[in-house]
C-alpha cells in the first residue's frame, strides 16, 4: 500500500548536507540586518541580504513601527475584506501610487501571496500565460493556480516570446509575466522590446519589481522609470516590499479599474490577515527615505560597481549582471557548496545558488552589497573572497 509519507524516507539530501558539513541554509541570525551580522556568536560581513539601501536597520524605520504598534497594535486579526483594513493601508497605497505614477496600487500581506493572488484573478482555463524560464517561483505557482495554460519563452529572448505568441489563437486572453531585474544573476529584461511585442499581438504585461523598486530609474521607481515607460505601457507593476522598502508585503499598481478587479477577485487577498500595521508603517517610512535620500542609491551602485571590477580583477567568471545582485559562476554543485563554506568560516555570509533556483551547471554564489557597507568593510570581504576562491577553484592555498 502506497504511503504517501514514502517521499520523506527517500529525502536524505539535507542529512547528508549536515554529515559534511556544508549544509548553507536556514542559518539563524542573532542581529539585526546590517553590514555585519553575528551567528552563534561570530561577526560576519553579510554579503546575502536583499536590504539594498540599508533601511532594514534604520532607527526612523524602527520609530515608524513603534509608533503603528502604539496606535494599531501588533495585528490586524482578520483580511483586509473585513475587519483588517486600516488608515495606515490606504494611506500607504495612495503613496505608493504616486511613487509609482501608476492611479491605484493594492498591498498583500507577503509578495508571494501577491503574485499567486494577481495572476490567478486575471488568468482562467480559457487563458494564456506566458512567462520567462527564469520568472520567480512564485510567478509560476499563480500561473499553476489559475489553470491558464502556461507557455514559456527562452530567458530574456524576445523573438522566442514574439514566436510563442504569434502561435496563440487570438480568442485566447494572453498575459506575459516578466521580472524587472531577475533575482539570481542580476540582468534586467529587456522591457521596451517586450511591450512592443505585447502591443502586436494583444498581450497584457506585468512585471514584477522586486529587485528593481529603489534601486532602478533616477528616482528608484523601478524598471519602468529606467526605461521611460511610465505611461502605462506596462499594464501592472508588482514587487515586494522585503527589498528596498525593507519591511514584508507584496504589491501591485496600475489602472483604477484593473486594481479594484484584483481587490475583489484575489483569493490570496480576501482570505489572508491583512499585513500588519508596524510593517504598513515601516513601507511607507521606507518611500519617504528614498524620496528624500538618493544619495543611499548611489552609494549602492558605487559599492557594487567596485565589488564587481574587483572580483573581475581576481579571475571570477560574472554572470550576465546589470545591477548590484553578482552572481559569481562557479557551475558545479560540490564546489558552490565548498566555496560557501569557506566564506562562511572566514566570516562571509553569502548565498550558494544551485538548481531548480537555477538552470543546472549553472550554480553560483550570489553576492549582494548595500548602500550601509563602508569601503572598509569591502575591502577585507575581498582580501578573504579571493583567497577562498583561488583555494577552491584552481587548488591555490594562501
Amino acid at each position: 500500500m502506497a504511503d504517501i509519507f514514502d517521499k520523506v524516507k527517500d529525502f536524505t539530501i539535507v542529512k547528508e548536507l549536515k554529515a559534511r558539513g556544508i549544509y548553507p541554509y536556514f542559518k539563524a541570525l542573532e542581529s539585526e540586518q546590517a553590514p555585519e551580522v553575528y551567528i552563534n556568536g561570530k561577526k560576519f560581513i553579510m554579503f546575502g541580504s536583499n536590504n539594498y539601501l540599508g533601511l532594514a536597520n534604520d532607527p526612523r524605520m524602527k520609530q515608524a513601527a513603534k509608533e503603528a504598534i502604539e496606535k494599531f497594535g501588533t495585528g490586524v486579526a482578520g483580511s483586509r475584506f473585513l475587519n483588517g483594513n486600516t488608515i495606515l493601508h490606504e494611506e500607504l497605497e495612495k503613496k505608493l501610487a504616486k511613487f509609482k505614477k501608476r492611479q491605484r496600487a493594492l498591498i498583500y500581506a507577503t509578495g508571494y501571496q501577491m503574485n499567486v493572488g494577481v495572476v490567478s484573478a486575471l488568468a482562467g482555463p480559457d487563458d494564456v500565460v506566458i512567462v520567462d524560464k527564469l520568472d520567480h517561483a512564485s510567478i509560476i505557482d499563480g500561473c499553476r493556480m489559475s489553470g491558464a495554460e502556461i507557455k514559456r519563452f527562452k530567458h530574456n529572448d524576445v523573438d522566442d516570446l514574439e514566436k510563442i505568441l504569434k502561435g496563440i489563437d487570438k480568442n485566447k486572453g494572453k498575459l506575459v509575466i516578466v521580472d524587472g531585474v531577475f533575482s539570481m544573476e542580476g540582468d534586467i529584461a529587456p522591457l521596451p522590446q517586450i511591450v512592443d511585442v505585447c502591443k502586436r499581438y494583444g498581450a497584457r504585461l506585468i512585471v514584477d519589481d522586486a529587485h528593481a523598486t529603489g534601486v532602478l530609474g533616477e528616482n528608484g521607481r523601478g524598471s519602468c522609470e529606467y526605461f521611460g515607460l511610465e505611461s502605462g505601457e506596462v499594464d501592472l507593476v508588482v514587487g515586494t516590499c522585503s527589498k528596498s522598502f525593507a519591511s514584508v508585503g507584496g504589491f501591485v499598481v496600475g489602472d483604477n479599474d484593473v486594481i479594484e478587479y484584483i481587490q475583489h477577485n484575489s483569493r490570496s487577498m480576501i482570505f489572508s490577515a491583512a499585513l500588519p500595521p508596524a510593517c504598513v508603517a515601516a513601507i511607507s517610512k521606507a518611500i519617504d527615505i528614498i524620496e528624500a535620500e538618493p544619495e543611499r542609491r548611489k552609494k549602492l551602485w558605487d559599492n557594487s560597481k567596485y565589488l564587481l571590477e574587483r572580483f573581475k580583477q581576481m579571475g571570477c567568471k560574472i554572470g550576465p549582471t546589470q545591477t548590484p545582485i553578482i552572481p559569481i559562476m562557479i557551475g558545479d554543485n560540490e564546489k558552490t557548496f565548498m566555496l560557501w563554506r569557506m566564506l562562511f568560516d572566514n566570516g562571509i555570509f553569502s548565498n550558494p545558488v544551485i538548481s531548480p533556483a537555477v538552470p543546472p551547471k549553472h550554480t553560483l554564489i550570489r553576492v549582494v552589497v548595500t548602500a550601509a557597507h563602508t569601503k572598509e568593510h569591502l575591502d577585507r570581504a575581498l582580501d578573504i573572497f579571493e583567497n577562498c576562491y583561488k583555494a577552491v577553484m584552481h587548488g591555490v592555498k594562501s
